[in-house]
This record gives C-alpha cells, sequence and structure tokens, in this order.
C-alpha cells in the first residue's frame, strides 16, 4: 500500500513536470508567433533577429580593423566608452557579471584585510549564483537587510560586526526592482565608509536608474567605489559585462580575470552588440522608464475592474522600466491563462515565467522596451480583461 502511494506521488510529480515543459515550449511558440507582445525582448528572438543587430555597426566601430585578441582593440575601446560614461577613471571587459562582481570584491578584500561582504539577501550572489562568494572566491557575505528594500543607514550602522565591503544591488531584482531615494543612497554610502567598508555597486541594470533618482549616470556611479553593469540585461547585448573603478583596482582585475578564466581570445561580436546597445538602447531607457508607469498603472486598473480580488504591481509606481506583478491565483493556472490568452488571440501581455511565492500566489515580472511604448493605456486594460477571461 505504502509503495503504490509513493509511486502515484512520483508520478504525479512527474506529471506536473512534463506539463510545465510542454507550456514553456506553448510559450516560445506563442511568442514567436503573437501578433502583439507586451515585453518583446531581443533576447528571446531567432539567431537571425540576432544577428541583424550586427548588420549596421559600421557606423559604431573601423570594421575593417583587425579583430581582437585576449582583450585588445574594440575590447579596449568598449571599456574607454564604459569608463567614460561612468566618469570613472578605467573598466574592464568581463564575459558575465557573476565573474565582474567576485573579481571586485575580492580585489577590495585584498585592499581592506576583510573578506566580509555585507549584502541584501534577495541580492543576485544569494539568489542566483550558487554561492559562487564562498565556493569560489573565499568571501563571507552577511546580510544587513530582510526587508523587501535596500538596507538603511541606520541597519548599515548598527549592523553587529564588521564588513570590508557594502555591495547594493541597483536596482534590487528580486524585490521588483526597487531602488532607494538619491538621499537614502547617499546615506547608506556615508553610513558604510564610516565604518571604514568600501562600496560596490551590482549595477546590472544601473541603466535604467536615472529617471528615478533623476541623475546622470556618472554622478550615480560616482557615489560607489567600484561598479559592475551589463549590457544584455538593459542594452539587448549579446552578454558581456563591465567592472569600473580605480585604474589600479581594474589592472588588478584583469589579472584575476585571466585567473578566473575570462580572458577570452575574441570577443568582438558580443562587443559590438554593447557598442550597439550604448548607442541605441541606452538613450532610450528613460522613455521606457516613464511608460512602465503608464503600464504599471493600467495593470491595477485593469484587474480592478475585471473584478480581481487582490493584485498587486510591485512597486506601485515602478522604479525603472521592469516591475513584478503579483496575483491571488496558483502559478500554474494563471501561466496557462497567459499562454492560452496568446495562442487565442494573438496578445501576449505576461511572455515571463510565472513563480510561486507562496500557496495561492503567483509572480512575474514585466518588462517595458520598445515594444511597449505602443501599447496605450487603453491597449493594456483590454488585454487584462482578456487574460481575466481566461482564469477560473
Amino acid at each position: 500500500m505504502t509503495e503504490t502511494v509513493e509511486q502515484d506521488s512520483r508520478e504525479s510529480v512527474e506529471s506536473v513536470e512534463e506539463q510545465r515543459k510542454q507550456r514553456f515550449e506553448r510559450r516560445k511558440a506563442a511568442y514567436r508567433g503573437a501578433r502583439r507582445v507586451l515585453a518583446r525582448s531581443g533576447m528571446l528572438g531567432t539567431l537571425r533577429e540576432r544577428l541583424a543587430v550586427l548588420e549596421t555597426t559600421e557606423e559604431l566601430y573601423d570594421l575593417d580593423e583587425t579583430a581582437d585578441v585576449y582583450g585588445n582593440g574594440i575590447v579596449e575601446a568598449l571599456e574607454a566608452k564604459v569608463a567614460g560614461l561612468l566618469g570613472t577613471e578605467a573598466a574592464a571587459f568581463f564575459p558575465t557579471g557573476t565573474m565582474a562582481q567576485q573579481v571586485a570584491l575580492r580585489c577590495w578584500a585584498g585592499r581592506t584585510g576583510n573578506p566580509t561582504v555585507a549584502l541584501h539577501p534577495l541580492a543576485h550572489p544569494e539568489v542566483h549564483e550558487r554561492h559562487a562568494f564562498t565556493q569560489v572566491s573565499g568571501l563571507r557575505p552577511v546580510h544587513v537587510s530582510g526587508a523587501p528594500r535596500l538596507p538603511t543607514a541606520a541597519e548599515i550602522r548598527d549592523f553587529e560586526e564588521p564588513f570590508g565591503a557594502l555591495m547594493l544591488e541597483l536596482p534590487l531584482r528580486d524585490a521588483g526592482f526597487v531602488l532607494p531615494s538619491w538621499e537614502e543612497l547617499t546615506e547608506v554610502v556615508q553610513a558604510a565608509r564610516e565604518r571604514d567598508a568600501v562600496v560596490h555597486f551590482d549595477g546590472a541594470r544601473l541603466w535604467e536608474t536615472t529617471v528615478h533618482f533623476g541623475r546622470p549616470l556618472h554622478e550615480i556611479a560616482g557615489l560607489a567605489d567600484s561598479v559592475y553593469v551589463s549590457f544584455y540585461k538593459s542594452l539587448n547585448g549579446f552578454g558581456g559585462a563591465a567592472l569600473a573603478g580605480p585604474r589600479t583596482l581594474v589592472e588588478e582585475a584583469k589579472t584575476w580575470r585571466h585567473r578566473y578564466g575570462g580572458q577570452v581570445f575574441q570577443q568582438f561580436p558580443t562587443v559590438l552588440s554593447a557598442l550597439a546597445g550604448l548607442e541605441r538602447e541606452l538613450p532610450r531607457l528613460p522613455d521606457y522608464v516613464r511608460h512602465a508607469r503608464v503600464v504599471a498603472a493600467a495593470l491595477r486598473e485593469g484587474f480592478a475592474a475585471a473584478g480581481v480580488p487582490w493584485a498587486r504591481v510591485q512597486p506601485e509606481e515602478p522604479h525603472t522600466n521592469e516591475f513584478q506583478v503579483w496575483l491571488p491565483y496558483d502559478a500554474d493556472t494563471v501561466a496557462e491563462a497567459a499562454v492560452r490568452q496568446a495562442e487565442e488571440t494573438g496578445t501576449l501581455l505576461f511572455d515571463r515565467a510565472w513563480d510561486a511565492p507562496g500557496p495561492g500566489l503567483a509572480v512575474t515580472e514585466i518588462d517595458v522596451r520598445a515594444g511597449g511604448l505602443e501599447w496605450t493605456a487603453e491597449d493594456v486594460k483590454a488585454a487584462v480583461a482578456e487574460f481575466v477571461s481566461r482564469l477560473p
């Protein structure tokens, strides 16, 4: 009897997982086939579509120049451009942000003599990097706040043990792409400095923060001792990241980049896509952020009009062009409704996966880019009504 129950349980789990795999494939097909998608991200395009990014890059760089070898040429040009944008002495290109941040904080630990890194428990290294800080780099993370927001100056000042570096993810993605106010951020940085700690910005999406802070990039980056930025999350590049900061730090980071396996032979396609993103997407990000607020308000109003008993946009007014939507339904249920809407109407309102943060709750992320600018508030409300009609 016990063996039968256990077998039925295993088969039930396998059945659910198989349904989710099938739904994932349906969602990809629906994304490709939909006439309208609220958040059409370049990274989900076909190989042909992605390669098209490089077709007009001759205006960005001399394509008759010899290709890069182990980080020279076009790679150095991108590094100089990033340093100029962020107002730092130098920058180093890395194949991944995970590597860039480990190297940065490892270098700072050598300078401060303290391998302890203070960060939020929802920060990317704690949630998405399989404990790389401890397993690979010998760093010791400590959590300075458990609230779904960036830490406050008081929390930094009152923390019970020393730390060599404070890492701030701007915006904090897993809390809803949230940011502090400019005044709060400057106070937090000052509180860390009072403790003789350096400040490192996880700025994977720092490009998106200028509207919220009301400051240019170089002024935002100038608060920190070092900054990491990504080229694919906001800028639609093929991948890659940069670490920016003092020249001595960056030169040491390049040494560690080699030791970590990041001294890639040739990187010109990725670097060209990053240059294209800086030229084409970076200037449009403020428009995306402002329109995200229109979309968020329309989603709230649409769910209220459709009679959904509880729905939340987090944060209520988005801080960047990305935010979360929370609904009082099972995650598999809303995921199925989202795919069916695209299959049956050609409109895909929610293109990302749905997670289950608790029983009867579902959360997904919204990303407003160029395609989203074409959606009016009324378009969003109509799509919400269609989506809700497919919920039980």
